[in-house]
Parts: C-alpha cells; structure tokens; sequence
C-alpha cells in the first residue's frame, strides 16, 4: 500500500518518536522548518514533538499521541520525524495500526525511526522511507543538500518510477555542535563512488534501515519478512569494527542470508575507524561466505550526508558487474 503523493502547499506535520533532541536546539528546529517551508509546504509542529521525559521524547503516550493525531488528521499529508536516537520501538505495541492502514500517508526520518518503519509497514503493508530528518538534514546551514532535495523530490512529489540511485558527488561526515558552531557549510569530500564487494544482478523489494535498530526486532513481531528483498543497511558513528561484526553474524545466524536477493550497505561515516588490515569489505565477506549474492557498498544513505530516499516495499534493480546500477522500478506514491 504506497501513500498518496506529495504536493506543494501540503501540510506536513514534525514528529520526535524517539530522542528529545529537538527540545535543546530550537535554532537548528526552526531552520528545518524554515527549510520545509521554502520548499513550498505548510509545517505542523505536533504538541509533544519538543517534550522531554528523561531520555525520550515525551512519554510512551505523548509520542503515539503525536503519531496518532498525525495520521488522523485529513489535512496532513507527510510526517518528518525530528530525530532518531532510541527508543522508538517502545511505541510498537501500543500504535493504533488500523488507524494508520485507513489514513495511509508519507512517514520519513531514518536511524532509530526504523523500529517504526519496519513495524508499521509488517503490520499494515504501507510503505514506510527511510530519508531526510528534520534537525539532521533540513536544518542544515545551507539547508538541503541538492542530492537529498532532488531524491526527495522524485520519491515524494510525483508518480513515475523513481529510477537510478546515483552516486552523489560529494559527501560528508563533518560534525559542528547544533546551535552553537552549525553556522556554516560542512566540509565535503569528493565521493569515489560505490564499492563492490561481490559482483551479481538482482532484483526485488526494498528492506532498508538502520542495522542495530532492525535487529531489536528480531523474534518480534514486528520484522518484516527478508524474502526476496534487496537488504539495504546502514549504522552511526557511535558503532565500531567489533559491533557491525556482531550485526552482520547475528543477520547469518537469522537466517537473512538464505532469503535476500542482495545487499547494499550504506556508507559509514569515518568515525567507525574500520582496520585498514580488516576492513567493512571482509568483515561483510566473512559474515556472508558461501552466499553468492551481489553486495555493494558506499551506497548513499544513512548517517553521512548526502543521503537517497528509500521505500521499504518498492522494487529496485541491482547491478553489480563493471559498475553498479541502483535503478528503482516504480513509483513510491500514488
């Protein structure tokens, strides 16, 4: 089930399902929204989306409060979360998933926002995006970056196949303390382009989130199916070498090996500080040996900016040979 389709002058309403970031850095809040705003969109700031109870975001109750008025109201189109952080999958068991399958609509942010993302599209079959955050991209100095505004664009605003992920020209990782030293563009680094790890052509639906937070899942209720699906992966600064190990073992030891079609990972950002003697590429090699289909990696989205948006459920083309072909086969809107 793919939500209706974004147009200009819709309402989108700003969620925090999970941290309470959004409550410490009100400058850096309002240029997402300023940024949103400019692109032609009315922005709902929902009531508990600058709450703070300890370590969350509000209550259990004042964030599916949040959610729950979000997809009830007719006049929101799209919901943005602020953040990730944690936590967001203590709102499994209590969202309302009839209430979301009857006002289906666009539900984007991405890292700990996954937990949701998986939940709600196993429980109701709508298709869920991992993309752009309000604090993380839109509040940027300079706004979007063009690579993120235009993947945003077409998955969002219009109803052809989404076509090619492309590799971005530039990338970064730089971290400037928000709403204190975020008054400039960050420095960017020309992008060598994706990684092949092991060649293959492929096809399916995408499964896309963050690693560590799709794993929570694992034994519940709420991970979606890896039958057929292109895997796409990606994981934050705060992991190392020895956690990402660990998560691409525990997807062996589940089983996800014998059923993806591929896996494209996104790019890290440098602060995992991988081994140069042992890098991503052979601790994904070891995880996956005697499996034989294609992996990519350095793909564009994640915990690095620029960053693709991705729609769990829609199919996408993969092409590991000379080069790689990324290519999303139809649209993710109605």
């Amino acid at each position: 089930m793919k939500p209706p389709r974004l147009r200009k002058g819709d309402k989108i309403a700003i969620v925090s399902p999970a941290s309470a970031v959004a409550a410490y850095v009100p400058r850096r809040l309002a240029r997402g929204i300023a940024t949103l705003e400019k692109m032609g969109f009315e922005v709902v700031l929902m009531p508990n989306a600058t709450a703070v109870h300890s370590h969350t975001a509000g209550t259990i109750g004042e964030r599916l409060q949040d959610l729950h008025m979000a997809f009830a109201d007719p006049t929101i189109k799209a919901i943005i979360s602020t953040i990730g952080g944690f936590n967001s999958h203590q709102l499994l068991d209590e969202l309302d998933y009839e209430l979301i399958r009857n006002n289906p609509k666009i539900f984007v942010g991405f890292s700990d926002i996954t937990a949701l993302f998986a939940g709600i599209y196993q429980k109701t079959g709508l298709t869920t995006f991992v993309g752009p955050a309000l604090l993380t991209q839109f509040g940027q100095f300079d706004g979007l970056d063009p690579y993120t505004e235009e993947s945003f664009n077409r998955t969002f605003m219009q109803t052809e196949p989404i076509g090619r992920i492309e590799a971005s020209e530039e990338w970064t990782d730089e971290i400037l303390r928000w709403d204190v030293a975020d008054d400039r563009r960050r420095e960017h680094h020309p992008n060598a382009g994706y990684t092949i790890v092991k060649t293959g052509v492929a096809e399916g639906p995408i499964l896309t989130g963050n690693t560590g937070t799709l794993l929570l899942l694992a034994g519940t209720p709420y991970l979606p199916s890896f039958d057929g699906v292109v895997l796409m992966l990606e994981d934050d600064e705060s992991e190392t070498p020895e956690t990402i190990d660990r998560y691409f073992t525990q997807l062996r030891h589940m089983g996800a090996y014998d059923k993806i079609a591929a896996l494209v990972v996104g790019r890290f950002p440098r602060k995992v500080d991988f081994d140069p003697d042992f890098p991503l590429k052979d601790i994904i090699l070891r995880a996956t040996r005697g499996y034989d289909f294609p992996i990519i990696l350095d793909a564009d989205f994640g915990h690095t900016d620029p960053v693709a948006t991705l729609a769990n459920g829609v199919r996408i083309h993969v092409e590991a040979t000379d080069s790689v072909t990324l290519d999303i086969l139809e649209a993710a809107v109605e």
